[in-house]
């Protein structure tokens, strides 16, 4: 229904914020990651869902489009509402949220505050054939929480190379061996891309 709101940001919290568009004060819920990457500037513009109760209309907003979608395929989950969904953008961003589930990554997901076995399993039986399509991933490779594969990438990336291409090389290589330290990775890499 709204799709984003553009505005003078008013007020700016770790959990909402309030965007004066056009003289209206639009207080918006926001998760960590939106609020980390808010500009410094007073001009913002957040992309927002709208939930609608019997009680109130609460919205939320997120700096990206791609959280946004997070969360809406999150709150399709029976069991995750949106305080959950919010919650769980708040503890992992939502690159990290999104390859826990195509990678099938129940302890991930479990990880976060106030997530239970069933329900990492239930985000992941109803959202990993969505998240693969929605965000066109085509292999499923993914190993949570590496550091090296992240500077890894992050390293190949300075060098030029597409982040698609270099992760497909990288997930490839850790998948085999998952131990290697960050400059063997980056030339195992070099060698392959």
């Amino acid at each position: 229904m709204i799709e984003h709101i553009k505005g003078r940001l008013v007020e700016k919290n770790p959990t909402y914020v309030v965007i004066d568009c056009n003289g209206v004060g639009y207080f918006i819920n926001i998760s960590l990651h939106t609020f980390s990457h808010l500009p410094l500037d007073e001009s913002i513009k957040l992309f927002t869902h709208l939930q609608v109760r019997e009680d109130a209309h609460i919205l939320y907003g997120f700096i990206e489009k791609s959280e946004r979608e997070i969360f809406r395929l999150l709150i399709s989950v029976s069991g995750v509402g949106a305080s959950t969904a919010r919650t769980m953008l708040s503890s992992m961003t939502p690159t990290q949220i999104r390859d826990a589930i195509a990678a099938g990554d129940a302890a991930t997901v479990q990880s976060i505050k106030g997530i239970g076995a069933k329900t990492a399993q239930r985000v992941i039986l109803d959202l990993k054939d969505k998240v693969l399509k929605v965000f066109g991933i085509d292999e499923v490779s993914v190993v949570p929480d590496n550091t090296s594969k992240e500077e890894a990438l992050s390293a190949l990336e300075v060098l030029g190379y597409a982040r698609k291409q270099a992760e497909r090389v990288v997930n490839k290589i850790v998948k085999s061996e998952p131990n290697l330290s960050v400059e063997v990775l980056i030339k195992e890499a070099l060698k392959n891309l």
